[in-house]
């Protein structure tokens, strides 16, 4: 049973956040951000998580704050639903072309969060959305979910499609990794024991 439900709720976000990693990549995102939802319906989909979220945030203020939130809610979500992450891969990886994009992730659930990212989004926004949150949304959610993360756009020039791969290409690195390993199901993938 690899699911997982967290509710967050503080001065500025309310968010509830349902998770079953092994889903179809069903979706039901609503932050009241289209560009986002749009973003974690690509997760969602391309991980095969089954994923719900509800976020109410502070948005006559800006996005900021329901962005960053939803990657915290989202992250500690992950993190339940692996539990003690007996029998995963553990880690992943994807090389995802979208038109002029080409994004490469690498990805370890060890328990350390970490992020390295090295994506120019070339515009501010995409449509009303500040590029810049992409980033705070990784960050926030490799923090919480205890991943360490490494996302390079090795080509791009259309800022949707950069950070359209991004979710992409994280999604599936994602899928690989929180797979059963079926040479190891009963193992905590780790020397130490534990992650």
């Amino acid at each position: 049973m690899r699911k997982a439900e967290i509710t967050r709720k503080t001065a500025e976000t309310e968010i509830v956040v349902r998770l079953d990693l092994d889903g179809t990549g069903q979706y039901d995102n609503q932050t009241g951000i289209g560009f986002f939802d749009h973003m974690l319906d690509q997760l969602a989909r391309h991980s095969l998580i089954d994923m719900e979220i509800r976020c109410t945030g502070d948005l006559h203020i800006d996005d900021h704050h329901s962005v960053e939130d939803t990657g915290i809610a989202l992250g500690q979500a992950l993190a339940q639903a692996l539990g003690d992450k007996r029998g995963i891969r553990r880690y992943g990886a994807c090389l995802l072309p979208m038109d002029d994009a080409l994004v490469r992730t690498a990805l370890d659930l060890s328990g350390r969060a970490y992020l390295v990212w090295n994506v120019d989004l070339p515009t501010p926004k995409i449509g009303t959305f500040d590029t810049e949150l992409v980033r705070e949304f990784f960050q926030a959610f490799s923090s919480q979910g205890g991943i360490t993360l490494h996302v390079d756009a090795l080509h791009g020039i259309n800022s949707h499609h950069i950070a359209e791969a991004a979710f992409k290409s994280v999604a599936r690195a994602l899928r690989e990794a929180i797979e059963t390993d079926p040479r190891k199901a009963d193992a905590i993938p780790s020397t130490k024991g534990a992650l």
